[in-house]
């Protein structure tokens, strides 16, 4: 039989064989090992659970206590899982403070196999579950955290490389996290759903990815301010970056859902040695009320008076330090473009904006809200209405607010209808023109103490003030506002037939405006080439009330308060005018002092005027209110009596007209009485003294006289009587006249006459004439010769009496 020898193994078919057994006696090494290590870690169980704490406690200044340890073999090979329950930390000085730095429920420990069969314990991976962190600092700056500050890391390295360094995933489940440094007023609490950071070490440092879901229930920078983002939930993922060397942890930018609004968030966290910070965050679509909430209560406060209707783009800087007491740096920017913008004094529509909060407003003063501050730039929008622009705005002090800025606008009058309702004023032509710069304290969302600078100027407007009913067409305004003073520089006003040009002052308007409109005094310098005062006799009607004044105020509506303004302000007003129309009465060159007051009264001093060929000097005052009721001292010197009684209507004479005296008449008269609404005297109502002359007085055409002339005197003139230097005292008595006895020297007759006149009922006169013709005694001078003969032959007495059906009869007697 011949004998068959097998071919040798190719090389490579060869390795193969040994290397597949060379891994399956490592493989039954490694089974071997684990079961070793099983057999060793349920027979050493005390010793590894002390092994583990006495490596988690190498580096800490304190009492780390673990109550039970589980194990874990396949899972996370090569490590081995150590599942920690019952684990407490805390510091030397627990005694003093009472304040856990940790506490947990389980904690998951994932050490290396192999190193601790050298003894050692190297922690790769920490879960910590049901848990509460702790961090708490004293008044005096002692922190519970001082439980990591004792032994040197570099000794421990070189002997087993340490526990946290080689650190390389952290989770964390149910855990709450506390901050509460008690010296910088600083309060920090978290609760934590779930975290998950894997770490990744550089020679610089280490970086880690981390996600969160969780609730921020306190992030007070100042516990007295309050809190931010408080009760909101946190939701979203970090990337971070340690860098040994700056001592910082980095948190790029990404994107962090809080209270369920996206934020993209970035910061910078000082560690070790350094405790600064920054947080910057900011948001593109997101509601002011939203972001507002966001903030802590004394900045949500102010934010919150404001609202805007859609969404706004808001970035914010949150700057400081962990170990400072106060508030960060913080500050807010926001961008409104086409919005609705909410305030106290009403909606601005149209309204675009670029927005800042700082509570750094003047640097190194301090972060709180004496030095905060509200800016706006390029504020414009539509405000009821009316367009304006505000390049720059601010509300500084918010513990004290101060309001500064400009204000420009253009618009038509008719616009001013969603500021002022038509049943105070109207507006249906014209247009104006606003230039300020202001400055003013806000006291419960409104302006007070306001410093103005800056003009108004309105032309060509028609105007109707509807509680007086007045209208005033192709008005021209100018008003000049100097600090709190109002200037108003040129006033032109036309009527029907009047104009007006009208210029003035009133000083602390603006203060008085809002807190004493009743202590405003408008200072008028007016003049007027001509002047109808019965087109301004509505001023001495009731003032009919506005609607506004009866309803309840709308927001952004100032009729209530220039309707305030109208009723109690007082006008002290110098008046000069060329030409002056009144019914029948005109005069020229008038000029007078009115003053009108918050009462509704015309106080009329030193006025002047020229009038039926003499001068008028007038004093007095009018009550205004239904019926007018007047005061009056006149002097009036040398004006034609004719046209005198009719400018006045004959004050009520029926027999005894303008047409029947002539002459040159003057008077001092102290009276009083009314007028009506309608600009009417009523002349039963007049009651004073009049003092009385009159000089080359004729009487002509008096049907009384020609009447009885013409019998008792047929040979003379009895329908052109000429009177000698006629003077004489009346006293005014509603519907009578009481005449002081008066002597009558005329070319027809002399007369004695006095007694009482009345408009009505009760008139009893008594006159004595001597018969004696004048004419006989023309060429007389001599005072004493005169006064002789006057009484020289018969003597007529006559008593004028009403009769039964209220005529005056003349008849024969004497006074009783």
């Amino acid at each position: 039989m011949e004998e068959t020898n097998t071919p040798p193994l190719p090389v490579k078919k060869r390795w193969l064989k040994i290397a597949g057994r060379i891994f399956l006696a490592l493989l039954i090494i490694i089974i071997c090992l684990y079961t070793g290590l099983a057999w060793y870690l349920h027979t050493h169980k005390k010793q590894v659970l002390q092994s583990v704490t006495t490596s988690l406690n190498d580096d800490i200044s304190g009492t780390l206590t673990i109550g039970n340890m589980e194990t874990t073999l396949l899972q996370g090979f090569p490590r081995i899982g150590l599942t920690l329950k019952n684990v407490t930390l805390r510091d030397s000085l627990y005694v003093n403070h009472k304040r856990t730095l940790l506490t947990a429920g389980a904690m998951q420990v994932d050490v290396n196999m192999f190193a601790l069969f050298r003894g050692a314990v190297e922690i790769k991976k920490i879960s910590i579950a049901d848990a509460a962190i702790d961090l708490f600092t004293s008044k005096e700056g002692y922190s519970n955290t001082a439980v990591f500050g004792k032994k040197k890391k570099s000794e421990k390295k070189s002997s087993s490389g340490g526990a946290f360094p080689e650190l390389k995933k952290l989770t964390l489940e149910n855990v709450s996290f506390t901050a509460d440094n008690r010296k910088t007023s600083k309060l920090y609490r978290f609760n934590v759903s779930s975290l998950k950071a894997a770490l990744d070490y550089k020679s610089f440092g280490w970086e880690a990815n981390v996600s969160l879901e969780g609730m921020a229930k306190s992030m007070a920078f100042n516990t007295g301010r309050g809190s931010f983002i408080k009760d909101k939930s946190l939701d979203g993922s970090f990337d971070i970056t340690y860098n040994e060397k700056e001592g910082a942890l980095k948190f790029a930018r990404r994107t962090l859902s809080i209270g369920g609004e996206d934020f993209i968030i970035g910061a910078k966290l000082g560690v070790g040695e350094s405790s600064k910070f920054s947080i910057t965050i900011q948001n593109k679509d997101i509601l002011w009320k939203n972001a507002a909430n966001l903030l802590s209560p004394n900045i949500t406060e102010k934010l919150m008076m404001f609202d805007i209707a859609k969404t706004i783009v808001v970035a914010c800087d949150i700057v400081g330090d962990f170990n400072s007491t106060g508030d960060p740096l913080i500050q807010v920017n926001a961008v409104v473009k086409d919005n609705v913008l909410t305030t106290p004094g009403g909606d601005v529509e149209a309204c675009s904006f670029f927005g800042v909060f700082t509570n750094n407003n003047i640097a190194g003063r301090g972060y709180d809200d004496i030095n905060s501050a509200i800016k706006l730039f390029g504020f414009k929008g539509n405000y009821k209405g009316i367009p304006f622009l505000m390049k720059r705005v601010a509300i500084r002090n918010l513990e004290k607010p101060v309001a500064i800025g400009n204000f420009t606008s253009d618009f038509k009058m008719e616009q001013l209808a969603g500021l002022v309702d038509d049943d105070l004023l109207k507006f249906n032509k014209g247009t104006a023109s606003a230039r300020f710069n202001f400055k003013a304290d806000v006291e419960h969302f409104k302006l007070t103490k306001p410093l103005v600078s800056g003009s108004l100027m309105v032309k060509n407007a028609n105007v109707a003030y509807v509680p007086r009913k007045l209208e005033f067409k192709d008005v021209s305004v100018a008003l000049d506002f100097n600090q709190d003073n109002l200037n108003i520089s040129q006033i032109v006003l036309k009527t029907g037939h009047s104009i007006v040009n009208m210029q003035g002052s009133i000083r602390n308007f603006l203060n008085l405006y809002y807190t004493a409109p009743e202590k405003i005094v408008l200072e008028w310098q007016m003049y007027s080439p001509q002047l109808h005062l019965g087109e301004f006799m509505a001023f001495l009607q009731t003032r009919k009330k506005t609607q506004r004044a009866i309803r309840q105020n709308t927001k952004g509506n100032f009729t209530g308060e220039m309707n305030e303004l109208f009723e109690k302000c007082n006008v002290d007003m110098k008046l000069k005018v060329d030409k002056l129309y009144y019914k029948k009465f005109y005069a020229t060159n008038a000029t007078a002092n009115v003053l009108l007051t918050d009462k509704g009264g015309i106080v009329l001093k030193n006025a002047g005027l020229r009038h039926a060929g003499g001068a008028l000097k007038i004093n007095g005052a009018l009550t205004t209110g239904g019926a007018t009721h007047y005061n009056l001292q006149a002097n009036v010197q040398n004006v034609e009596v004719s046209k005198f009684l009719y400018a006045f209507d004959n004050f009520g004479l029926e027999s005894l007209t303008s047409k029947n005296l002539k002459g040159l008449f003057s008077a001092q008269a102290d009276v009083k009485g009314t007028i009506t609404e309608s600009g009417t005297l009523l002349p039963r109502s007049i009651s004073g003294n009049v003092n009385f002359g009159l000089k080359k007085g004729r009487l002509v055409d008096f049907d009384p006289v020609v009447s009885v002339g013409k019998f008792a005197f047929p040979f003379r003139d009895v329908k052109n009587i000429e009177f000698y230097n006629l003077k004489g005292r009346f006293e005014l008595m509603g519907e009578k006249v009481k005449v002081h006895p008066m002597k009558i020297n005329s070319s027809l007759i002399n007369m004695d006459i006095e007694g009482v006149y009345s408009f009505g009922n009760g008139t009893h006169i008594y006159i004595d004439v001597p018969l004696r013709n004048p004419k006989k005694d023309k060429d007389i001078t001599d005072e004493k010769e005169l006064a002789e003969r006057r009484h020289k032959g018969i003597v007529l007495h006559l008593k004028a009496e009403d009769d039964e059906n209220g005529k005056v009869k003349v008849k024969l007697g004497k006074k009783d």
